[in-house]
């Protein structure tokens, strides 16, 4: 009867051999069966699956086997590979971190081993394990982390290059990249607005204090719904604010007496006044009072990238002051707004200005037209 034991394919092919020699002598299937100590129904499988063959045709077949085996291997790691590529979504992670987070990712949301996503990600297995510097007690840059943090939780709509600026204003000698990687880590990058439009060369360049004053409005409303006005003017050279002006409505009236006080505040007009073609703009008033001081600068209809320094302006204002508040009333407004303008004026950096602010700059600019 048959044994216990699984017989090779080249032990197959002998039997058989051997049962062909059997049924030539005259010998029947059940004998040939006892013979070879197999059952009838096993030899008859073994005829139908290795018939005809011979034992190097089985070796070649046990090869064909195997590499068919691992063909099929090859082809369901390629296939989850390409299922992986399509979760990580798809381009080149150009830093540790990000490749990183790509493994890390991997390993959690498809369940595969830390080997085969790294070979995925292409990072190297010895740098997934090493455990970042920042998450060690022993972190050197753990004080200055603590201080880009409590910095941008004091300026929320400034990016890591005030930050650096601030840095070296007392002395701290600091590489500027390595502070935007910091902030980076920290997750303190800021989202720049930025505005469509290519920028033109200007009519008159603001190459000194008092060449160009450039004014434009702006909306808010309190939080009964009701809007009220903001006309802001800036020296294009110094980033001062000349003025500002917060009411309901402005009439031309009202801005001609803000530019009359800013007139004499400042010892003098500017050469030009820059304004886009709004109603109190375009007004007789204004022309009037205007004609023998000097010559109003207007920008054509629909390209405000004309007069960039004052929209500039105006959406740090409404980015770092107007949206930070509710306003129950146009007096809260104005004393806000006020209270934002020194801030301004002494805190905040300009990088053409060389990261001073416009109190610092002002104070050193010579320049003349």
């Amino acid at each position: 009867m048959a044994g216990c034991k699984r017989h090779t394919p080249q032990q197959i092919i002998r039997k058989l051999c051997q049962g062909d020699e059997l049924a030539a002598s005259g010998a029947d299937i059940e004998q040939i069966a006892r013979q070879l100590d197999v059952s009838v129904p096993t030899l008859y499988n073994w005829r139908k699956q290795y018939g005809g063959m011979k034992a190097d045709d089985a070796k070649e077949f046990k090869e064909l086997k195997n590499e068919n085996a691992l063909l099929k291997k090859l082809l369901a790691e390629a296939e989850l590979e390409k299922a992986t590529l399509k979760e990580i979504a798809r381009g080149k992670f150009l830093s540790p971190t990000a490749r990183r987070n790509a493994v890390t990712m991997l390993q959690e949301t498809m369940g595969l081993s830390q080997r085969f996503a790294c070979k995925i990600v292409g990072q190297p297995r010895s740098t997934q394990r090493k455990e970042l510097a920042k998450n060690t007690p022993d972190d050197p840059d753990a004080d200055l982390r603590k201080w880009l943090r409590d910095w941008a939780k004091a300026n929320q709509r400034k990016g890591f290059r005030r930050a650096w600026a601030d840095l070296r204003a007392p002395g701290w000698v600091i590489n500027k990249k390595k502070v935007q990687r910091l902030w980076r880590e920290e997750g303190l990058r800021v989202k720049i607005r930025k505005r469509a439009g290519a920028s033109t060369t200007p009519i008159t360049e603001a190459n000194a204090l008092k060449v160009v004053w450039a004014i434009d409005s702006q909306f808010d409303s309190t939080t009964d719904r009701r809007k009220f006005k903001i006309a802001s003017m800036v020296d294009e050279h110094t980033r001062h604010w000349v003025f500002n002006v917060v009411e309901r409505s402005i009439p031309a009236e009202d801005l001609v007496a803000a530019l009359e006080k800013a007139f004499a505040l400042w010892g003098g007009p500017p050469q030009i006044p820059r304004c886009d073609n709004g109603p109190e703009f375009i007004s007789e008033s204004l022309r009037a009072f205007c004609a023998d001081q000097v010559g109003i600068g207007y920008v054509p209809p629909g390209q405000p990238w004309k007069n960039g320094y004052i929209e500039s302006f105006n959406n740090r204002v409404r980015d770092e002051c107007l949206n930070m508040d509710d306003f129950h009333s146009v007096l809260e407004a104005r004393v806000v707004i006020e209270g934002w303008k020194e801030d301004y004026y002494n805190r905040h950096r300009h990088s053409p200005l060389v990261y001073r602010t416009p109190n610092e700059y002002a104070a050193i600019c010579i320049h003349t037209h």
